[in-house]
This record gives structure tokens, sequence and C-alpha cells, in this order.
């Protein structure tokens, strides 16, 4: 199902039919990017729900999205994954891609987790590098909240920090302590689905772009406008167009992913641990049961 930019799904009935099948209230929505499923297999308890048993629900259509819910625990910290996201350039329109986000947001969930794969535009981000987004530029000529403000959300949220900073900071611990080289970067999301010229490539680093990518930006506002915090991570898969001499291909962005994901993977189960530990107490998670 490709939505055209026409009347999106509700998310409160989707929420409806997920809040049927989970055991848990989720604290943190996390969207999985391109090739990088290895984090599922950190959930505990996994309760997976595949797109297509759930009514209204699109399903994506590119190669290394799975297209599903799976819903557990990482760290002692209650999650909902997205394993396979919407993109604007299959067609859907900005209210679908946002869709999932809004959905964990009706469930509860009030931080949001995304990761990407990138191509890599500063010159020391080769293939296999992680990246802490730390702000974006939106070039993707669209905005998830544009048209009527939907309940809940924020007419003008502010953006002049999408990407929680004490987030930031405990990611940048976790990683320090877990051994795992970790950057920082601006994301540049731009619309795809054919990758960039190597003089849209310059002009992407004139305007201040560490990474380039087709993702991420409308899940953020979303969240942003409903007050919850972001945290995101890219995976550096390739180097942007004109940086090296290697044709672009989505079958090597997902080899990469493979390969290299399981650090991303450590990662995120790092941070839910730490999030954990400082959640826990006589008002922790397990009273939260449905």
């Amino acid at each position: 199902m490709v939505n055209r930019g026409g009347e999106a799904p509700e998310p409160e009935r989707i929420a409806e039919q997920l809040s049927g099948r989970i055991a848990m209230q989720p604290d943190v929505f996390i969207v999985l990017g391109s090739g990088l499923g290895a984090i599922e297999q950190s959930v505990e308890d996994a309760v997976s729900v595949p797109f297509q048993a759930i009514r209204g629900m699109p399903r994506p259509s590119v190669k290394g999205h799975a297209g599903r819910f799976v819903m557990g625990s990482i760290g002692g910290v209650s999650v909902l994954l997205q394993s396979g996201r919407f993109h604007a350039y299959e067609g859907h329109g900005m209210d679908t891609v946002a869709l999932p986000v809004r959905v964990a947001a009706c469930l509860g969930a009030s931080t949001l987790v995304a990761t990407n794969a990138a191509g890599g535009i500063r010159e020391d981000l080769g293939p296999g590098r992680l990246v802490r987004i730390e702000d974006h530029l939106n070039l993707m000529l669209g905005n998830p909240l544009a048209g009527s403000v939907v309940e809940g959300e924020a007419r003008f949220p502010d953006m002049s920090e999408p990407y929680d900073r004490a987030l930031g900071v405990l990611a940048a611990n976790v990683a320090e302590r877990l051994g795992i080289s970790l950057d920082r970067g601006v994301y540049a999301a731009v619309l795809g689905p054919s990758y960039e010229t190597a003089a849209e490539v310059r002009m992407l680093a004139r305007l201040g772009a560490d990474l380039v990518g087709m993702s991420t930006v409308p899940e953020v506002i979303t969240a942003r406008a409903r007050g919850m915090r972001c945290l995101a991570f890219s995976m550096v898969t390739n180097r942007a167009a004109g940086l090296s001499d290697a044709p672009l291909s989505h079958d090597d962005v997902l080899e990469v992913g493979a390969r290299a994901g399981g650090r991303l993977a450590d990662l995120v189960s790092g941070v839910m641990a730490e999030l954990g530990r400082i959640s826990a107490g006589p008002d922790d998670h397990e009273g939260r049961a449905k």
C-alpha cells in the first residue's frame, strides 16, 4: 500500500490494534535503518507483529526493511521497534512516513531512537563509522507537520535543539565505556531515491552537512512536535558521490550495515541499559504493565 499524499491511516486506530497484542507500554520507540536489523536480536521477550496483520498499516517496499513492529525490553527498558520504515521516495505522503512515530506516541513512548544508513561527506567519515546526529538539514521538500494540526502536537515546535543533549552525552559515555568509536555530525535529509550527484555533495558540504541520507528527519520533527526526546545514529555505509571511485549501490549499503551493525546494536543496548539503571527505583516500569 502506497499513500501518495492522500489521507493517512489514523495512528489511534493502529495503536489500539497493537495495544491488544503487547503487554507493556513502551517507553522508547526505536526505528531501524537499512540493514540494521541486528538491534532486533537484543530485544528480550519479543513480540513481533507484521505490518500486514494491522488494518490500515502500509508496508515498506525497500529491500532491507522487514515490515513489522517488535515489542519487548532492552536493558530493562520497554521498547517498541519499527523494523521497516517508510520513505517519501516510495510515494508515501509525509503523514505516512511519520505514522509509526505517532502510533508509538499514542502507546505512551516518550523517547525516539532513530537509526539510519548514510553516506559520509566529511573526510573522516568512511564506511563503518558510527555517528551521533547532532543536528540536521531538512532538504526533503516536505514537512510532516504541514496541514491541519494533529491532536497532541505543537503547531510550531522549537527545533533549535531537536536531538536531546543529555541523551547525546549519555550515548557518548556508553560508547566510550564499550570501546566504540562514536563521531558527531550534521545529517542532511534529501528526498531520493537517486543517490546524490558529486556537485550536490559538494553543495551539501558547503551547507554544513557531514552525512547524507533519505530518512530520519520527518520522524524527528514529528517526535519533537509530540514532546518526545530524540536520539539518532547514522551508520556510514559508503562515501558520498564524488568522494570515492566506487559506484554507489544499495546492496553495498546493506552489506556494510550487516557487517558493522553489531556495534550499533551494542551501543543502543548499552544506552537502554543506562536509561534503565537511571529510571530504576520505586517508580520503575513494573507498574506500567497492562
